[in-house]
C-alpha cells in the first residue's frame, strides 16, 4: 500500500507539531478557561445594581442574570463529560470556549433584561462544556503521575483565584468602564485560550453514553423549581407543579437507565450524602452571602461598585491559601476533622453576620467576613476527597460532575430564595437568609460527625 507524498509530508509536519506541543501551553489554555467561567459565576454580583439601574427587572430580574448561568451550568453539567469524551476534549474545549465568548459579546451587547438573561444562558451552558473538557486536557497533556497531580492542582488553584477575583473585578470593571465591561473584557481572554488550543494534541473521541431524557427531566425540574421560588403567584405554583411533576420523572429515568446521568446507587454511601450535602451548604452560603452583600453595600450603605467589590476582598483572599492547608489537613488526618473544623467555623462566621445592619462599619464587616471565608475553603477539599475515596476508580468521574452539579444547583437555588427573602425589607430578610445558611451547616456538620472511622483515616 503506497501513501501520497504530499499527504505524507503532511502528516508528518502535524506529527512534529504535535510531539513539539507544550504541556505548559495546553495548561495555561485549560487553566485560562476554567478561570473564566468560574469568574462568571461570581463577577456578575457587583455589577447587578447597575444592570438593574439600565434595564430595569427589579429583584425577580437580577436574580435571573445570576441563575440563568448557574442553573444552565448546573444541570448541563450531568451531561458534557460524556459529550467531552464522545467529541474529544480538545474539539469540545474549543466549541465551549468560542460559545461562552461569543455569548459574552452577546450579553455586553443585550439591549433589554430578557437578552441578557438568554445569553447568560447560553454562557451557563458553554460553561458546562468547558469545565470537564478542560480538566480532560491537563489529565492528557500530562502522563507522568507526579506531574499530573501538580497541574491538576494548579488547574483547581486558578479557580480559586478567579473566585476571589470575581467580585473585586466585577466592582473596577463597572466603576471604570461600565456593567457591560464584565462580559467584554471575555473576548479577548477567549481568543487568547484557543490561541493556545491550537498547540495541543488533538483529543481521541471514546464512546460515551448520553442519559438525553435524564438530562432534560433534571434541567426542566430545576428551571421550573426557581420560576416558582423567584416569580411566586399563580405562575410560581403552576411551575412548583412542573417541578415536581419532573423531579418524580427524573427519578424513574435515572431508576431505571443503564447509564444515567445521576445513578442513585451513590447515595447509598453515607459519605457520597455527607460530601453532597456539605457542598450544597458551602454553595448556598458563599453564592447567597455574595449576591446579598453585593447589594446590601450599594444599595442599603450607598456605596460605589468598587467599593463593594473591594468589601470581599478580605473574604476571597484567603479561599486559595486555606484550600491548600486544608488539604493538607485532610491528608494526615482525613477528611473528617476539616470536615467538621471548616463547617463548624463557617455556621459561626454567619451567625456572627446577623448583627450586621446599615451602620455597621466596613472594617468590622471585613473581619466578620474572614469566619465564613475560613470555613468554606477548609471545607470544600474534603469532602471531594471524600466523594472520590467513596466511589470505585471508574466512576470518579462520574461522581465529580454529581458533587459539582449539586454544589451549582444549590448555589442558584440559595440566591433565588435570598433574593425573595431580601425584596421587602432588605436587612430583616438578610439575617433570615444568613439563619437559613448557618442552620444548613448545623445540618450538615451532624452528619459528618456521624462518619465512620473508615473515613477519618
Amino acid at each position: 500500500m503506497t501513501t501520497d507524498p504530499i499527504t505524507e509530508s503532511k502528516q508528518l509536519a502535524d506529527g512534529k507539531r504535535r510531539s513539539g506541543s507544550s504541556p505548559v501551553l495546553t495548561l495555561t489554555a485549560a487553566l485560562l478557561g476554567f478561570a473564566l467561567i468560574t469568574l462568571d459565576a461570581s463577577v456578575v454580583n457587583v455589577a447587578l445594581p447597575s444592570i438593574g439601574s439600565a434595564l430595569g427587572g427589579g429583584m425577580a430580574g437580577l436574580q435571573w442574570v445570576v441563575d440563568a448561568y448557574t442553573l444552565a451550568f448546573a444541570s448541563l453539567m450531568l451531561s458534557t463529560g460524556a459529550f467531552s469524551d464522545r467529541a474529544g476534549a480538545s474539539r469540545a474545549y474549543a466549541i465551549g470556549i468560542a460559545l461562552f465568548t461569543l455569548a459574552s459579546a452577546a450579553c455586553g451587547l443585550a439591549p433589554s433584561l430578557p437578552t441578557l438573561i438568554a445569553a447568560r444562558t447560553v454562557q451557563g451552558l458553554a460553561a458546562a462544556v468547558v469545565l470537564p473538557a478542560s480538566l480532560a486536557l491537563v489529565r492528557q497533556a500530562y502522563t507522568d503521575p507526579a506531574r499530573r497531580a501538580r497541574a491538576v492542582a494548579a488547574w483547581a488553584a486558578g479557580g480559586s483565584v478567579a473566585v476571589a477575583l470575581g467580585p473585586v473585578a466585577g466592582g473596577a470593571l463597572t466603576t471604570a468602564w461600565d456593567w457591560r465591561g464584565i462580559f467584554f473584557i471575555n473576548l479577548p481572554l477567549g481568543a487568547v485560550a484557543l490561541a493556545l488550543l491550537l498547540r495541543a494534541p488533538r483529543s481521541e473521541r471514546r464512546p460515551a453514553p448520553l442519559d438525553l431524557p435524564g438530562q432534560m427531566t433534571a434541567a426542566l425540574a430545576l428551571t421550573a423549581l426557581a420560576f416558582a421560588v423567584i416569580e411566586g403567584g399563580t405562575a410560581g405554583w403552576a411551575a412548583a407543579a412542573v417541578a415536581g411533576v419532573a423531579a418524580v420523572a427524573f427519578l424513574r429515568i435515572e431508576a431505571r437507565q443503564a447509564h444515567p446521568v445521576v445513578p442513585l446507587d451513590l447515595f447509598r454511601s453515607r459519605e457520597v450524602t455527607v460530601a453532597v450535602a456539605a457542598g450544597a451548604a458551602c454553595s448556598v452560603a458563599f453564592y447567597g452571602v455574595v449576591f446579598v452583600f453585593s447589594l446590601f453595600f450599594q444599595q442599603v450603605q450607598g456605596r460605589s461598585a468598587l467599593n463593594a467589590g473591594l468589601m470581599f476582598l478580605p473574604m476571597t483572599g484567603l479561599i486559595g491559601v486555606t484550600n491548600v492547608l486544608s488539604g493538607k489537613l485532610a491528608g494526615r488526618h482525613g477528611p473528617r476533622l476539616p470536615l467538621l473544623l471548616g463547617q463548624g467555623l463557617a455556621a459561626a462566621g454567619l451567625l456572627a453576620l446577623l448583627y450586621v445592619d446599615a451602620d455597621t462599619s466596613p472594617g468590622l464587616l471585613a473581619a466578620l467576613f474572614v469566619p465564613l471565608a475560613l470555613g468554606c475553603a477548609l471545607t470544600v477539599p474534603p469532602l471531594t476527597t471524600l466523594m472520590m475515596d467513596a466511589v470505585p476508580g471508574e466512576r470518579a468521574g462520574l461522581a465529580a460532575g454529581v458533587l459539582n452539579a449539586a454544589r451549582q444547583v444549590a448555589g442558584g437555588l440559595g440566591i433565588a430564595v435570598f433574593g425573595v427573602l431580601v425584596s421587602h425589607d432588605f436587612v430583616s430578610g438578610m439575617h433570615v437568609c444568613l439563619a437559613i445558611a448557618a442552620a444548613l451547616f448545623g445540618l450538615t456538620w451532624l452528619l459528618s460527625f456521624r462518619l465512620s472511622g473508615r473515613s477519618a483515616r
